[in-house]
């Protein structure tokens, strides 16, 4: 049968009314999923289209046949402001004479479990669908009060954190009742404007026995997604799951690095499946819930000899653009765990980790979009989380942490807002997208938000500490205000400094960001003829870069012992051109001190190999990317991990775990390996192929599948040479400048050097 494909667009006229599927006297904390049904006749199938949305997530089958393949719909969001209604083209699915339409719906983010508090019932108590399906001849049927609804179905409970239970046993529902319908307004309803989330790589699992006895399935990959089984069982026997992403020290299943402890109001996050089978062959898997894991427990009533396990990665669907490969097997991996970390928290939105939170941070999606872009085709997926920021931006400017906001009250919801480098995001992240998709309207949609921010750091630069009353550029000195700063570096305890920075603030983190985006803002401006805000924005610039090196750089130099404020200044721009030089000598001796570990945080770790190797460090870059000690990327990967974790010591020597083990934001060094061991960089239409050879990677192959065209850049070293390969698009040229200082320019086509 034809598939059916997701479209854009919103009925001309709403005909549907909301309509509520459950009884009013339903007062239990987690409900079944409720399924809603509507039979109709058709003479003529033609250019049929259902327009669907809900309080909640649904799940929509006509004739037996599924609608769609967007798991978890329609998605997330703040959906007080904008609720997304997905279009399908259902033609193929319908036939002349009767049908049937229905709709499962589940709690999702609308009433399930959210964020790192776990809090329930963030938007609502009420589940509710609307859904019209029209054809060329106009309305066939519309949600209203002539729909029936049922809570005996299979899915029993379902939440996004705590997980789902199903009877598979009552797949015939025979009670139906009446809906309600409500007054809930069209006003927050937008077209779908972004890809689906969709089930994609499969990986089989194995069972393995535990130490201590458990029966435990290992799928060698650690994903977002869920587990699906296949096994014939008796009637009535029970199977559980529990969901996690390592075993421990002895070998034996856990959840304790992603245990938020007594601050989730559930008292834990389970990420449990529970299946009661029906007789003969079963399909178990979830329907209204995602997990973070590679391992699961399973405990079953069932002989599990014979079944077939299988994990199933789900995310946003985006075409995989970056490619690398090199000479050493560890790297190789590396890049894969940055990709599979990608995978695993691009889920509608850029999300900060699976399994405790799913949060979509601002600071984590900032420092790792300009990887992101030559990683996967995710323009679609940022554009949607932007949308989430503008709507979540207060009025006086202040750019939340998180967006969409999915916590009430509370530190991080209340006092630790507007941080440097999270709120900046809001200027830096449309700027990468420009830079290398070349859409200006992504610059137009999001200037407002930025100028906003702008006005909000300035109001906030304005006031200033005691100590730094001297500072002739007071005025421009970030010295105020709560900022999480470099945040996880390695050897700072993380709450220590956000005491810290909450007494005195972190202004040499959040003047150096304010001299970015202003700066940012200014060319931003110009291209978009706005000549007047361009020269303000400038101004504010070139005064904060001044605030900045009074504080901070002493006769034309940096004195401090961590790496980030060496990295940081150089990569903004923030040191005059002969400073840089110095700058580079001093943050290469410092690596070397450090016996070439890294003591650099999320904000400044993307940066610091490039920093290295454009100011002729390229070997202490290199002796950094392999580092197998921690902190290194590499001793993760010798530990074993598929995927980037959120410290450099999720699995420390001992084996004990900490922290999540899938979180993007370490794995911005993909960036580099594409952008700066092969060298490409495509930037506001100009491609610049620079590639920094060395021979501890003996050869390194990378393709960009860039918005123009294929570009290859490949090295490797043969017969005490390195000879390079490079393929430029049809339409670009390119400056190739090789590590000699030699420079060409080249057009369209393959060229060897």
């Amino acid at each position: 049968m034809k598939k059916d494909t997701v479209r854009y667009g919103l009925p001309e006229k709403w005909q549907a009314k909301w309509i509520d599927p459950e009884l009013p006297d339903e007062k239990s904390e987690r409900r079944p999923a409720s399924v809603l049904r509507r039979s109709f006749s058709l003479e003529k199938t033609e250019g049929a289209v259902l327009y669907i949305t809900c309080h909640g997530v649904y799940e929509a089958v006509l004739n037996g046949w599924r609608v769609g393949d967007f798991v978890l719909a329609p998605g997330t969001g703040d959906y007080h402001k904008r609720l997304f209604v997905q279009a399908y083209d259902v033609s193929a699915l319908l036939q002349t004479g009767e049908n049937e339409l229905r709709v499962t719906i589940g709690d999702g983010w609308w009433r399930g479990s959210v964020g790192i508090d776990g809090l329930r019932n963030y938007y609502g108590t009420d589940l509710a669908l609307l859904c019209q399906l029209e054809t060329e001849s106009g309305t066939v049927i519309a949600s209203d009060e002539t729909w029936e609804a049922s809570q005996e179905g299979p899915v029993r409970e379902n939440d996004l954190q705590q997980g789902e239970r199903a009877d598979l046993r009552l797949s015939e529902i025979t009670a139906w009742h009446g809906v309600t319908v409500k007054d809930l307004g069209f006003g927050n309803l937008a077209a779908q404007e972004s890809v689906p989330v969709t089930e994609q790589e499969r990986f089989p699992g194995k069972l393995i026995r535990t130490p201590n006895g458990e029966t435990v399935i290992d799928f060698g990959q650690n994903l977002a997604g869920y587990t699906e089984i296949k096994l014939k069982a008796r009637a009535g026997q029970k199977i559980t799951l529990r969901h996690g992403e390592t075993l421990d020290e002895n070998g034996n299943f856990t959840q304790k690095n992603f245990d938020p402890g007594d601050r989730n109001k559930n008292g834990g996050i389970p990420q449990q499946t529970e299946y009661i089978c029906r007789e003969g062959l079963n399909l178990l898997k979830p329907h209204f819930c995602i997990f973070g894991f590679r391992y699961a427990k399973i405990e079953s009533e069932a002989a599990l000899e014979g079944a077939e396990y299988t994990a199933v990665a789900v995310y946003s669907r985006m075409p995989q653009t970056g490619f690398f490969a090199c000479g050493n097997a560890d790297v190789n991996r590396l890049f894969e765990n940055c990709l599979w970390s990608m995978r695993s928290n691009f889920t509608d939105i850029p999300t900060d980790c699976p399994t405790r939170e799913r949060a979509g941070w601002t600071g984590d999606a900032e420092v790792f979009a300009p990887a992101a872009v030559q990683l996967f085709d995710c323009l679609p997926v940022y554009r949607k989380w932007l949308g989430e920021c503008r709507l979540a931006q207060q009025e006086d400017g202040l750019v939340q942490n998180i967006a969409p906001v999915n916590n009430k009250g509370g530190m991080i919801s209340g006092l630790l807002q507007g941080s440097a480098g999270w709120g900046d995001a809001c200027v830096i992240v449309p700027w990468v997208l420009y830079e290398a998709y070349g859409d200006r309207s992504i610059l137009e949609e999001n200037y407002e938000m930025m100028t906003r921010w702008l006005s909000y750091c300035e109001k906030r630069a304005k006031k200033t500490r005691l100590q730094n009353l001297k500072n002739p550029y007071k005025k421009y000195l970030v010295d105020q205000g709560f900022h999480f700063g470099e945040w996880c570096q390695p050897d700072v305890d993380n709450m220590t400094a956000m005491k810290k920075t909450m007494v005195s603030g972190s202004p040499e983190v959040a003047t150096a960001y304010y001299f970015r985006s202003a700066s940012l803002l200014a060319k931003i401006a110009e291209l978009l003829g706005k000549p007047e805000d361009a020269e303000k924005y400038a101004l504010i610039a070139e005064n904060a870069k001044k605030a900045y090196r009074y504080a901070f750089v002493k006769n034309g130099r940096i004195v401090s012992d961590r790496q980030c404020e060496y990295v940081r200044p150089i990569a903004f721009g923030l040191l005059e051109d002969k400073e840089i030089p110095q700058a580079a000598d001093d943050l290469a001796e410092l690596v070397c001190r450090c016996g070439y570990h890294l003591n650099t945080g999320f904000l400044s770790t993307p940066d610091l190999c490039r920093v290295l190797a454009d100011n002729g460090h390229a070997g202490t870059a290199y002796r950094l990317l392999l580092q197998e000690e921690r902190p290194g990327w590499l001793y993760a990967v010798k530990k074993g991990a598929t995927s980037i974790w959120e410290t450099w010591d999720g699995i420390r020597e001992d084996g004990t775990v900490h922290d999540s083990l899938n979180h993007y934001s370490y794995g911005a060094v993909a960036g580099w390996l594409i952008g700066g061991a092969a060298g490409i960089r495509l930037a506001e239409g100009k491609l610049t192929l620079c590639p920094k050879p060395d021979p501890s990677l003996s050869y390194v192959k990378a393709a960009w599948d860039s918005p123009r065209g294929r570009i290859v850049s490949e090295w490797k070293y043969q017969d005490g040479k390195c000879c390079y390969h490079f393929e430029v698009p049809e339409g670009l040229s390119a400056e190739v400048v090789l590590p000699d200082g030699s420079t060409h320019s080249v057009a369209a086509g393959a060229w060897d050097f």
